[in-house]
């Protein structure tokens, strides 16, 4: 910062403008040369983003467009930092105090302005990198989007704690004094939010233990909860109801009780009993046998899978056999589509056999007597 008092002092001497004179020339020329190279830093971002675009790497566009703003302001804290030392220069000759405290203010704002910074451009770039990996169009990774999400709020978490503990000790505060006032207030603040710290290690123990993520279609036996999983936060879990309404259970909850997870199956099934007449037991193999050759030859159902065609119960108004079997899809609107054609194809094989689908029906046995008065009573009517 010398060099500025010699300027000005060049100024003042050489060009007879006197101290504020002097000070205003050298104020502007600061803040005009912050402009250019502000203007020269953007310029030459774009122009690196124009080429860096031509290439197939992910990363170097993150780190582009992370450090770029950061760059900028970096500039600007540093050219508005000379520009207030050299007021401070001006401000000396009315009074040393006023000098004193701008000299001792510049010095931490500063340095914990240029802390910040730094701190910004690696949460940018956390969170641009997290972007790129939940991408499926991005970086390629074995990671999923639920895995990418919780690592990058660690992340940022760990940043901003250790950016607070430099930031105190760059002002002059103890860190161990903070560490310490830290320890027993975080005893009473345990005691005191114990369900939020529940709901924030549940939170963990989604995304270490991932019985789910976001996108996942999960229900539990145990709560009235299912859904598509939307998010997955520290404290609450948002799911989106069938009926398009947004559920939020806290984290916790999920340590408790059973979490199905229909998203991750490997088939679906078809399990359907169906009935014939009693009169049409002559042809009910018959029948079985054709449905079982209808399903190891549909091209829809996997044969890798359990098959079952079985005659299974003589009910009060059927002969009653199952079908079990599973389909290749786990899509649910086409395992449905697959049922019914499934299920056309049983009843035209039915058909086919002179055979009929059973629905309730009673027998009345009548003697010959019985019958004669039925008669009797019609005729007199």
């Amino acid at each position: 910062m010398q060099e500025i008092t010699i300027i000005e002092k060049w100024l003042t001497n050489y060009l007879s403008l006197g101290a504020q004179g002097a000070w205003l020339v050298v104020v502007f020329g600061i803040i005009f040369l912050t402009l250019v190279f502000a203007y020269f830093a953007k310029t030459f971002f774009n122009r690196l983003e124009v080429q860096l675009k031509k290439t197939k790497n992910h990363w170097d566009d993150i780190l582009l467009n992370a450090v770029r703003r950061p760059v900028i302001f970096m500039i600007w804290l540093l050219g508005g930092s000379l520009a207030v030392f050299a007021g401070s220069i001006v401000v000396s000759d009315i009074g040393s105090a006023s000098n004193n405290i701008l000299e001792t203010m510049m010095g931490p704002v500063r340095k914990v302005g240029f802390i910040l910074l730094i701190a910004w451009f690696f949460i940018r770039f956390i969170r641009l990198a997290e972007i790129k990996l939940a991408d499926p169009e991005g970086i390629t990774t074995s990671l999923d989007a639920t895995t990418v999400n919780a690592f990058g709020k660690l992340l940022r978490l760990s940043i901003i704690i250790t950016v607070s503990l430099v930031v105190l000790q760059s002002l002059g505060f103890s860190v161990s004094g903070v560490l310490a006032f830290g320890g027993i207030g975080g005893i009473a603040v345990g005691f005191a939010a114990k369900d939020l710290l529940a709901n924030f290690f549940g939170g963990l123990m989604i995304y270490m233990d991932r019985p789910f993520k976001v996108g996942d279609w999960i229900r539990s036996p145990d709560k009235n909860i299912e859904g598509v999983v939307e998010d997955i936060g520290w404290r609450l879990t948002r799911i989106r109801t069938f009926d398009k309404r947004p559920l939020y259970v806290p984290n916790a909850t999920f340590t408790n009780i059973s979490v199905e997870n229909p998203s991750r199956m490997s088939n679906r099934r078809i399990y359907e009993t169906v009935g014939v007449r009693y009169c049409d037991i002559d042809t009910l193999a018959l029948i079985l046998e054709d449905v079982r050759t209808m399903l190891a030859e549909h091209e829809a159902i996997d044969h890798r899978q359990t098959l079952m065609v079985n005659f299974n119960k003589m009910a009060e108004s059927s002969l009653e056999f199952f079908v079990y079997t599973f389909t290749k899809t786990t899509n649910w609107e086409r395992f449905h589509q697959i049922k019914e054609d499934v299920l056309f194809k049983v009843a035209k094989i039915i058909e086919q056999h002179d055979a009929q689908v059973a629905f309730p029906t009673s027998t009345v046995q009548l003697e010959v007597e019985d019958m004669q008065a039925l008669a009797d009573q019609v005729a007199l009517k």
